[in-house]
């Protein structure tokens, strides 16, 4: 398997703890030097905060890890394409490299802000886009059930 679609699938399994929770299935991982040193999933209803995405969750605790607020020797794996808060949110921590599954037409970076990230972030979007796509279809149509 190839090292990106290694931790999506890491990254799928919080969206999966997030999903169990009731959460929106939203899951990341920060990798650096081969060690993740962040994770995270949605915690939006659980901590009533509307920016406790998983990117926001997983740049927190690897700034922790790291003890600092730059993160540019990291990537970040996301099951979504970030929205513009958590794009600012990656932008501002200097990620090296943004790696997500499946696009979010609606309310992802891309369509609104599609510079927000820091110039030498490079990106690669579509891995597992299948499968983190199906993990958000199936949670929303349980919803409208």
């Amino acid at each position: 398997m190839e090292v990106d679609e290694r931790y999506m699938s890491l990254a799928l399994a919080e969206a999966q703890k997030a999903e169990q929770a009731g959460e929106v299935p939203i899951g990341c991982v920060i990798v650096a030097d081969g060690q993740i040193v962040g994770r995270g999933h949605n915690l939006t209803e659980t901590l009533q905060d509307v920016t406790a995405h998983a990117e926001i969750q997983a740049i927190t605790a690897a700034a922790q890890t790291l003890g600092g607020k730059y993160l540019t020797d990291c990537t970040l794996y996301v099951t979504v394409e970030p929205c513009v808060m958590c794009a600012g949110a990656i932008g501002w921590a200097q990620l090296k490299r943004v790696v997500y599954g499946c696009e979010d037409d609606k309310r992802g970076y891309t369509r609104f802000a599609p510079q927000t990230l820091h110039p030498k972030t490079q990106v690669q979007h579509g891995v597992l886009a299948e499968a983190c796509a199906e993990i958000m279809t199936q949670f929303f149509q349980k919803k409208r059930i």
